[in-house]
């Protein structure tokens, strides 16, 4: 478990759901990736980079929503600027499954 923090800390991430609307695979990044163009509506759109090619295709991702911690400072993966950090979680073999609603969303809609 990491360490505690306060109500005010969790406000301070800001998670919005937006849809893919552009993969192509990155051949630069360290571990298999892909690089992910983002629509969060008002918000625009961002780029993300994420090792998530052993369970999803590029087709699977395109126009598929997804949650998105859209407040991180831009982060420089090799050529690539990541906007974003597009949340899941590690399954059992150590793949990231991605979270989703359980529903369709308007694009940049905040998680709470």
């Amino acid at each position: 478990m990491k360490e505690e923090i306060t109500f005010e800390d969790f406000l301070k991430v800001d998670i919005r759901v937006g849809t893919i609307i552009e993969v192509h695979d990155f051949p630069k990044a360290r571990k298999p990736a892909y690089q992910l163009h983002i629509d969060f509506g008002d918000l625009g759109i961002k780029k993300s980079s994420a090792q998530i090619t052993d369970l999803y295709t590029k087709e699977e991702l395109l126009n598929r929503q997804v949650s998105s911690i859209i407040n991180f400072k831009p982060r420089q993966i090799a050529n690539f600027m990541s906007e974003c950090l597009v949340l899941g979680v590690y399954n059992d073999d150590e793949h990231v499954v991605l979270l989703q609603a359980s529903d369709t969303i308007k694009n940049g809609e905040q998680v709470s």
